[in-house]
Order: structure tokens, then C-alpha cells, then sequence
């Protein structure tokens, strides 16, 4: 494939610069190293402008923290002004590394993902006998770095931006010139190019009748389970000699006895949600209304968090069990307990103030005047912002349109930023007079 040049001069152009510090800041924007860096915007963004120019910058100085959900891991947190670099490099390069992916590579890429994944998975879960899944041992800290900066170096010549990739994968070591901070957005990038040629490997030479990759998850189909175990034994030894990469046990097993990728299980016809997934959606969710009723969080940021915990597993056959959770913690949106009855419903006068509700049944009422508060199930609000592609290929050169970066309007009562490819579903409470 042909290399790509005459990019560095984009990557620090200051429209370019602009829209990186906009989206590098999207839902931190008010830390206080995010209200420093914009208060001189056009100061900071010089600096790195002229520092990258000049080959001055210097790549590091992580911070470093552990999280334990889904699983323990060590994230690395660049400053804030290295993380604008980061976005403003693949605001340039996410379009070339997008074009070296196979159609069934699904993790960082525009209309991919892992919905997209797993349905294409279960359609797969339908047409073959046989399933084998694949993951690399550590991938993160496997990477290698003289391997990873060759494959680079075949899709970009651009020496000033080859010199900035190097000294961003450089930055960091888990062993032995090993290693990717995760936790960089550049790192998603590098991570999922890596094993883009072994993408290519399985589908192009092994001829695997079905494959699936989501990062370093990997997913292969066949009707013959020897014909699974021969090509999977030839790409790990791929993987060994060409990447130095190294699998977890084999996961080999008939379809009709469920594939678990991605937080589901996955039967030929239907889709449920594993143990971790359903204890997951259990705390998170209980963990939430108990900031909500600490007042720790707002309501809107409590509709946000209980959304994405229902978009996840509304991608499998979840009703009964979030019908169960949301019975466990009082929070069921069916039947007399979802009514909060208040103002002259049925009460005395003593009981009519609005902070002393009543928590009757339906049929208890009568034709006074009053109101009543229902949780009600949720309602899907398309918010589409027209976004465009700020990165459009060219003849040796990249065009960034004029267009405002994120946006904040109000629809139905509710102040919903706008982001790119992104839509809220809201919860709200319905007035009944």
C-alpha cells in the first residue's frame, strides 16, 4: 500500500490544534488543568505548535493510577497538553490507520464497535458448527516497540511525523523496549494496527471461513473442529514469530453451547448476559441511586450513568433480570410502587404539602385536584448533530471544514450535549393531573 507524506504540516496546523484541545477536553472541561490550558488557549496551543515544530517536545510524564472494573489495570494519564497532541495527530492519521483494517476488525473505528461486533458474531453463531476464541496473553504490555514502529514506518514517510510516533510509543516501558500506556488515545491506534497484518494473515492465506477481531479478542468459526485447531495453531505461531505475541489457552467448543466475547454469551439464537456483566449492571446501578439519593450526583448525571448501564444490556435478552434489579432496589417503573401521589390527591390537609407524598395504590383515589409523579420507562430522544469528517483525504494534502465543535441545546426540557456519533436516551418523571 502506498505511503502517506506531507502530513506533519497538518497535524500542527492551529484549526487542527483548535479542534484537538476541543475534543481532548470533552467531558473534563471543567478540571482545573483544562480551566488553566483554556484560559491562554491561543498562548498554549502556540507553544506546542512551535515545540512540535521544532522537535522539542517531550513525550511522558504519565500519571499513574489503578482501576478494578471490568478488571485490574494500570492507566497511564498524560498532561493535558499531551493529550491535545495526541488528538491532534489522529484528528490526521485515524482516516490511514482506518484503511489498513479489514471489514471484521471492529475495535476504534467510525460504525463499527462492540455492538456491531457482537451481532456480526451471532450471525456467525448461526451459519457454522464450531467456534474457537483467541486472546493475547498482557497485549498491551506484549507490544513490541521496533516492531510496532516498522509497520509505521510502511504507512507514513513523513519523517517529522514518523519522529513524533516514535517518541510517543518510546514514552513508556513495561519490559524490555515493550509496551503501550493505556490510557492514551494514540494507544487504541497503535494497539489495533498491530495485529492488522495478522488480520490479513488469517483471512488471506489461513482462508478462515469466519473471523472476528476486537482488539486483541479474536474469533474464528469453522464446521470442522480439526480444521479450527490446525489454523488456530498455525496463527499463534504467527503471532509468536512475526509479532512476539503470546495466547492464552485455546477456547474451543461447540456453538450451541453459547460463545462468551464482550461481556455477553452468544447462542446461535439468542443473546444473554454473562455473571460479570449482570453483577456489573447490578452495583453500578445501586451505586448510582445512592449518590442520587446522597445528592452527590445530579439528576441529569444520574439519567446519563442508568442510560449507558441499559444500553449495554439492552443488547441481550436482559428484561426479566432488570426488571428483578430494579424491583431489589425500589426503582421498578411497573406497578403501584412507581407513583408518588401529592398537593390534595386524596389527602388531608395536613398531608398536602409536597414533601410528605403518599405512596398509594392506583385505584385509591377520587376527584380532587392533585397530581401525580410516575417513573416512567424509558424514552429515546435522537439528538443528531451534524458532525462532519474532519479529516477528508486528498492528493497530499488534508482539508479541515469550518464547523463548531460540540454544542449544547435544549429539547423537551432536558440540556443534552451534543458529541460526535453519539445519542442520549432519557428518563424522565411524567406529570398526570
Amino acid at each position: 500500500m502506498k505511503r502517506h507524506g506531507y502530513l506533519f504540516e497538518h497535524i500542527i496546523d492551529m484549526d487542527n490544534l483548535r479542534l484537538a484541545f476541543y475534543r481532548a477536553q470533552r467531558g473534563k472541561s471543567s478540571k482545573e488543568e483544562i480551566v488553566l490550558f483554556r484560559n491562554d488557549l491561543d498562548k498554549n496551543l502556540l507553544h506546542i505548535h512551535n515545540t512540535l515544530k521544532n522537535d522539542h517536545y517531550h513525550f511522558g510524564d504519565y500519571h499513574y493510577f489503578t482501576i478494578y472494573d471490568p478488571k485490574q489495570r494500570t492507566i497511564c494519564a498524560a498532561p493535558f497538553a499531551e493529550r491535545v497532541i495526541h488528538h491532534a495527530v489522529m484528528n490526521v492519521c485515524s482516516t490511514l490507520f482506518d484503511n489498513h483494517q479489514i471489514p471484521y476488525s471492529y475495535a476504534c473505528r467510525k460504525n463499527k464497535g462492540t455492538f456491531a461486533a457482537i451481532q456480526q458474531a451471532a450471525c456467525y453463531q448461526k451459519k457454522h458448527k464450531w467456534y474457537l476464541k483467541l486472546d493475547v496473553r498482557k497485549y498491551f504490555d506484549s507490544i513490541d516497540h521496533a516492531v510496532l514502529v516498522e509497520q509505521l514506518q510502511r504507512v507514513y514517510k513523513d519523517k517529522q511525523l514518523c519522529y513524533i510516533l516514535d517518541q510517543i510509543i518510546d514514552s513508556y516501558h513495561s519490559r524490555d523496549d515493550k509496551g503501550l500506556p493505556i490510557g492514551n488515545l494514540t494507544s487504541q491506534y497503535f494497539a489495533n494496527h498491530y495485529l492488522s497484518c495478522a488480520d490479513k494473515y488469517a483471512t488471506e492465506q489461513l482462508k478462515i471461513p469466519a473471523y472476528i477481531r476486537y482488539m486483541d479478542d479474536i474469533l474464528m468459526w469453522a464446521d470442522s473442529q480439526s480444521e479450527l485447531i490446525e489454523k488456530g495453531l498455525a496463527f499463534k505461531d504467527f503471532l509468536e514469530t512475526k509479532l512476539k505475541l503470546i495466547l492464552k489457552p485455546f477456547i474451543l467448543n461447540k456453538v450451541e453451547h453459547g460463545l462468551p466475547a464482550l461481556g455477553f454469551i452468544i447462542f446461535p439464537c439468542q443473546i444473554k448476559l454473562n455473571q460479570r456483566s449482570k453483577n456489573r449492571f447490578a452495583t453500578k446501578l445501586s451505586d448510582n441511586i445512592h449518590l442520587l439519593n446522597q445528592g452527590e450526583i445530579s439528576e441529569t448525571k444520574f439519567q446519563q450513568n442508568v442510560l449507558a448501564l441499559y444500553g449495554f444490556i439492552n443488547h441481550a435478552e436482559s428484561k426479566g433480570f432488570a426488571n428483578y434489579i430494579l424491583q431489589q432496589t425500589g426503582s421498578d417503573t411497573e406497578g403501584s410502587n412507581r407513583v408518588n401521589r401529592g398537593g390534595s390527591w386524596n389527602n388531608t390537609a395536613e398531608n398536602c404539602r409536597v414533601a410528605n407524598r403518599n405512596n398509594n395504590t392506583p385505584s385509591n383515589r377520587n376527584n380532587n385536584l392533585g397530581f401525580r409523579l410516575a417513573r416512567s420507562t424509558k424514552q429515546t430522544i435522537l439528538n443528531k448533530c451534524p458532525y462532519p469528517s474532519f479529516v477528508q483525504e486528498g492528493k497530499n494534502s488534508l482539508s479541515f471544514p469550518v464547523s463548531s465543535y460540540s454544542t449544547v441545546e435544549k429539547r423537551e426540557g432536558f440540556y443534552t450535549r451534543i458529541n460526535e456519533d453519539r445519542n442520549y436516551d432519557k428518563m424522565r418523571l411524567r406529570v398526570i393531573s
